[in-house]
């Protein structure tokens, strides 16, 4: 295995079907323009409110991926 250099960088996914639909929302829509994702952590978790309802889940994840070069 050789060494590898990360850099992470922040994203807030949503939805408001729950938690997992969220993180795939944001890591779908990074794949679009961040090559090499490796990894994440969820840092944070909210909800939004309709009526003492969950109406939408909002979900901040650090995204690790490696460098080029």
């Amino acid at each position: 295995m050789t060494d590898h250099i990360y850099k992470k960088i922040e994203l807030v996914g949503s939805s408001s079907k729950g938690i997992e639909e969220a993180v795939k929302n944001a890591l779908s829509r990074a794949k679009k323009t961040v090559r090499n994702m490796r990894w994440f952590e969820i840092t944070e978790t909210r909800c939004y409110l309709e009526e003492g309802k969950i109406a939408h889940w909002q979900v901040t994840l650090k995204v690790g991926f490696t460098l080029e070069g």
